[in-house]
């Protein structure tokens, strides 16, 4: 039998993230269900007839391979012609425009065939009620699901029975008694339990911290700035003990004296760690948690302590034991088969039937070691979080980059897209929180960095595969796709490119696009992040980057409401005054620059030869070096304002990614890329050309030429195409959730929270989900035709 095959022209391409995420045992119970389907399934039935009718020319067969229902392709045919006369704008790049955002051909049609119309389904997710080992013991939080404690930093073992005693200092040499330095090292009382540094007892202020250079010794070099380095082998505590008001104490110095200049004290001494709050620590003040643990619980220095009836990293898993009412928004509404009175006490767990959207993400608990530990050990309240909190317990947001990761962290445990049942995700993220490591906010010796020779890299590394090890080992969901609808997070400098070997097939969240075209090797100039001699048979030999599987995130930017209010991002053309903007440090040539060649691959350093506007340390200017082209490396106070005056602004590496895409972006200025082979946020699935222009590195001498060269029809397209995209380059949502959260505390909203309430469109999160919308649509749609086909 000869089957019938008619050819039409396809609307869609589907070049993207061809690979499928996840083999789900019933496609059609997970399918996206519009109109669009019929026509992914049609071009995927046409690709593999093809393939085949090749295979059998091949072969010499005088009959196609398969045999394929007529009535099915004429009927696929009719969908495919008439999903081709949609009207989905596009502009004269070839983008597709939806929800203002210009997106690649073939994402903007899916998005705009059936992102909005996904019909919801009945997910059952299992409520949890069983009962854990001397109920954790106050040491832990008893994970009603699996009987388990996640015991916090210090403890282990059944019921957290096992007290760690973490070690401050490595081991002790005549010539340094103390070990060598470490974030931790500590000559006073060490608090072996998170291995910080404190008075201790016999003080005034036990609990005051004696942080770093705090306790020792500090020398005067005879430079100029009369600079002040810490000796690491000589303690200072006669000083820091001391009760002699003339002398420069700590320990025992009251707070009120020395306000009132009445004592003197150790400069050197301030308060670093969380949760404490004042000049001398007076005040304490609420740490740092996981979704602030959800309403359910408080935090316990960096990890969240529940309520009886919850459980989870950011207590917002309910038990059987919890009142309905008080349920997460994504399980409500649900229906709950509520069991019979008289063995209510015992059940081990309930189902609530709760509707949902796909996709859906299964958020591992993994063990408290690759997530809260480091959040708890962290020395430095304002590294790898995105905000703390004052002595009033008002929020305070950071400019700590790698803040997106707990910005996303939080934004997938509270998300409607969140599910508990592993046999209905579409996705599966997992929780390493490699920030604290790349901030050394958690140096400490139980990590072992000197195992790694140093090399965060190599920790990191090793972190990832033993979060993969434990996946693998304790669910099954690892082995069904060999991790390919997994999702891990890597906020370091150069993104994945130290990525376990074990892992590759799994969807990378990067901040550093490389994709090693043209830059294949480490491009950091700080030797402990240096990935290269990192041994193959670790990492194997892949690419940092993949963009047909990976995705590059929005580094995490301070929320700043005067920018908001003043609506710098809309500002017009006619007041952007300045062609070209670059703010940065601009390498060796300049003063403070950078002193490593390697340095931003030397990109920073030939821009500033070409059109640098300040005066270098020989005090010369760029070669071409003209008036509406700043390239500069001062610090300016009015950055936000600068850029908003700019047409174009630089987006150049430094160690690896910067947040200069981020800033031009916020700002309404239109980015200029130049990091060859290097992807920025998005790229591959928004369309670029429709709001960014990208040069090569060689092209860097006619940059000026370059620009001057775009039409003004062309530049003010792309400027409203910033306005249109910019808060997609914003983690609106966890801004909001800390919005609300203060808003129990509080009757009255700060600034930030009144200017970024008034936002709406679409922010990092929704276009991530969008993404995993799509990715998951289409890998389910080559399931489904193989099925019709086959």
């Amino acid at each position: 039998m000869i089957a019938v095959f008619s050819i039409v022209q396809l609307p869609i391409d589907v070049g993207i993230f061809s690979s499928p995420t996840r083999h789900h045992s019933n496609a059609d119970s997970h399918f996206y269900r519009c109109d669009n389907d019929e026509n992914f399934v049609y071009h995927h039935a046409q690709v593999r007839f093809e393939k085949i009718e090749r295979e059998r020319e091949e072969e010499g067969a005088s009959a196609p391979a398969r045999c394929v229902s007529s009535g099915k392709i004429r009927r696929l045919s009719r969908v495919a012609r008439r999903i081709g006369k949609v009207g989905i704008p596009s502009d004269f790049h070839g983008a597709v425009t939806y929800r203002g955002a210009p997106w690649k051909p073939q994402m903007g049609r899916w998005l705009s065939g059936c992102d909005s119309v996904t019909k919801e389904v009945d997910i059952v997710e299992s409520i949890g009620g069983k009962s854990c080992m001397h109920d954790c013991g106050g040491r832990g939080v008893c994970n009603r699901d699996t009987g388990q404690c996640r015991c916090f930093h210090g403890y282990s073992g059944e019921g957290c029975s096992e007290n760690l005693q973490l070690e401050c200092n490595l081991p002790s040499s005549p010539e340094m008694p103390f070990g060598p330095w470490l974030v931790s090292t500590c000559p006073a009382h060490c608090d072996k339990t998170r291995a910080m540094c404190f008075c201790g007892e016999g003080t005034k202020y036990p609990n005051r911290p004696v942080a770093e250079a705090c306790g020792f010794t500090i020398n005067f070099l005879s430079d100029p700035e009369g600079t002040k380095i810490p000796d690491w082998s000589k303690a200072d505590l006669e000083n820091v003990y001391t009760t002699n008001r003339s002398r420069p104490g700590w320990c025992n110095v009251d707070p009120k004296e020395a306000y009132a200049h009445k004592v003197k004290f150790k400069e050197e001494c301030d308060c670093k760690y969380d949760g404490h709050w004042g000049r001398f620590c007076e005040t304490t003040a609420e740490c740092s948690c996981v979704n602030q643990c959800s309403g359910h619980g408080y935090c316990r220095g960096g990890a969240c302590s529940c309520d009886n009836v919850w459980y989870g990293i950011d207590c917002s898993i309910p038990s059987v034991s919890s009142s309905i009412k008080e349920w997460p928004l994504w399980l409500r509404p649900s229906t709950v088969e509520v069991p019979d009175k008289s063995t209510a006490d015992n059940f081990a767990s309930i189902n609530a039937i709760v509707r949902k959207r796909r996709p859906l993400i299964y958020v591992y608990d993994l063990p408290p070691y690759f997530n809260s530990h480091l959040l708890e050990g962290r020395h430095f309240r304002f590294e790898c979080v995105n905000r703390i909190y004052s002595d009033m317990n008002r929020t305070i947001w950071t400019n700590q980059l790698y803040g997106s990761q707990m910005a996303l962290y939080e934004s997938i445990l509270a998300s409607p897209h969140r599910t508990l049942n592993g046999n209905e995700a579409d996705y599966f993220f997992v929780p390493v929180l490699d920030s604290c490591i790349i901030t050394r906010a958690n140096d400490a010796p139980y990590l072992s960095l000197r195992e790694h020779m140093g090399l965060r890299s190599s920790l990191s590394l090793d972190f990832y595969k033993k979060a993969y090890e434990y996946i693998a080992h304790h669910h099954p969901y690892w082995n069904i796709s060999s991790g390919r609808d997994h999702i891990w997070f890597f906020a370091w400098d150069e993104g994945a490119c130290y990525a376990p070997k074990e892992i590759w097939n799994s969807m990378m969240l990067v901040h550093w696009g490389n994709t090693n075209s043209k830059h294949n090797h480490s491009t950091t100039a700080y030797w402990g992040d240096i990935w290269d001699n990192i041994s193959s048979q670790r990492r194997g030999n892949h690419p940092c980057f993949d963009p047909e599987k990976d995705l590059v995130l929005p580094a995490w930017k301070k929320p700043e409401p005067g920018a908001v209010w003043l609506k710098l991002w809309a500002r017009p053309h006619k007041k952007r005054t300045t062609l070209f903007y670059f703010n940065g440090n601009l390498g060796s040539d300049y003063k403070n620059g950078r002193p490593e060649d390697t340095y931003s691959m030397g990109i920073r350093q030939n821009l500033a030869a070409e059109f640098g506007s300040t005066p270098n340390k020989k005090g010369m200017l760029g070669r071409q070096h003209s008036a509406n082209v700043t390239v500069t490396p001062l610090r300016s106070s009015n950055y936000f304002e600068e850029l908003a005056s700019s047409v174009f602004c630089g987006v150049l590496p430094g160690d690896g990614w910067s947040g200069r895409m981020e800033d031009s972006i916020h700002q309404g200025c239109v980015p200029v890329i130049i990091q060859d082979g290097i992807f920025l946020p998005y790229e591959n699935v928004l369309n670029y050309r429709s709001f960014a222009v990208r040069i090569t590195e060689d092209e860097i001498p006619n940059l000026v030429k370059i620009l001057r060269g775009i039409n003004e029809t062309e530049v003010e397209s792309m400027l409203a195409n910033v306005q249109q995209i910019w808060q997609r380059f914003l983690y609106l949502d966890s801004i909001l959730l800390e919005a609300q959260r203060q808003r129990r505390l509080f009757p009255d909203d700060e600034d930030w929270a009144v200017e970024f309430s008034k936002l709406s469109k679409d922010d990092v999160f929704a276009t991530f989900i969008q993404v995993l919308g799509f990715m998951d649509a289409l890998s389910l749609l080559i399931i489904r035709s193989r099925q019709i086909f086959s």
